[in-house]
């Protein structure tokens, strides 16, 4: 995508990322106030509107103090992807800058920086029949029967996503089954042809890290906090405005956890327990993700302070 800005100078932006619970939006407020920013939701799950507990988005009374994008963006029965997101996130720069002020992305999302930064790539179309097929088998067969069909078919793509990926496990079972050939393969391909790319970015990385255990006991606060604050309400909401259980949005964690416990299959303690456990999880596999990034510039979010001066030193 090519920036409608014309300018002979790269655009800047900020950006802040780590793992789930980190402290990764009180900073970011702080930053925009600071340095005149507006944030731009780097989060594939608070672009969903109605989905707020489960998905830590920032408050209305947060949101009221610093212009946001792409936040209760879209609908959860609405397809999006990586390129969407770039198209989006684009025009969003585009806007931001055109008011003079500084985009700074925030989020957990790190396929979607990777698309904004590098380009995104064309994967053939999977038709409906095929989708609905793979997921009545997720849903038939659970996830590690599933897992093990991928094993035979894409190894490398089954070293790479998770069991409990029910998002991208789907993915990766729906391409095969469609073009007859694996992620994997196709993602070798993908990078000798790049679609699109920004080249007038210059960024800055930001990432937020804690001690293992701090974060992991963050992550169990959180949890509690969710489901006080009425996670369970929610969900139940969700399901009364008709959105489905095997919707990707809903199989996300927090919202699936819930599901099983308003039908019956968990008990409240069982879903708080997993939940915990599954954000804890997905934490590690986020951060895991953002370490092989050597530009990224690591902070604990006390370190306010630097962050500031590091960000000053860079836009100087």
């Amino acid at each position: 995508m090519q920036s409608t800005i014309q300018s002979t100078k790269p655009i800047k932006l900020i950006v802040i990322i780590g793992p789930t619970a980190v402290g990764k939006t009180d900073l970011s407020l702080a930053v925009a106030r600071k340095f005149s920013c507006e944030i731009i939701n780097m989060d594939s799950m608070q672009i969903y509107r109605h989905m707020d507990i489960g998905t830590a988005k920032p408050s209305p009374a947060e949101r009221k103090k610093i212009p946001h994008h792409l936040l209760d963006y879209i609908n959860p029965d609405e397809e999006y992807n990586v390129a969407r997101f770039v198209k989006d996130a684009g025009q969003a720069i585009d806007d931001i800058c055109f008011r003079r002020k500084i985009p700074l992305l925030i989020g957990g999302t790190g396929l979607y920086l990777k698309g904004l930064l590098e380009g995104i790539f064309s994967l053939p179309p999977v038709v409906k029949k095929i989708k609905e097929e793979v997921r009545k088998e997720l849903h038939e067969e659970g996830n590690y029967k599933l897992y093990a069909k991928l094993q035979e078919i894409d190894p490398q793509s089954a070293e790479r996503i998770h069991p409990h990926d029910s998002r991208r496990l789907c993915r990766a079972l729906e391409i095969f089954r469609a073009t007859n050939i694996p992620w994997s393969t196709h993602l070798c391909r993908q990078k000798k042809e790049q679609q699109q790319k920004h080249p007038d970015f210059t960024v800055l990385k930001i990432g937020l890290h804690r001690e293992r255990e701090i974060l992991y006991q963050r992550i169990n606060k959180r949890t509690a906090i969710m489901l006080a604050a009425g996670l369970e309400d929610e969900v139940k909401k969700l399901l009364a405005l008709g959105y489905s259980p095997e919707l990707n949005a809903m199989q996300s964690i927090g919202y699936k956890h819930m599901v099983k416990f308003i039908q019956g299959e968990w008990s409240r303690e069982k879903a708080a327990e997993l939940l915990a456990r599954d954000t804890r999880r997905y934490a590690k596999r986020q951060f895991t993700w953002f370490r092989r990034d050597q530009d990224i510039h690591w902070f604990e979010p006390e370190e306010q302070k630097a962050i500031f001066a590091s960000i000053a030193s860079w836009l100087s």
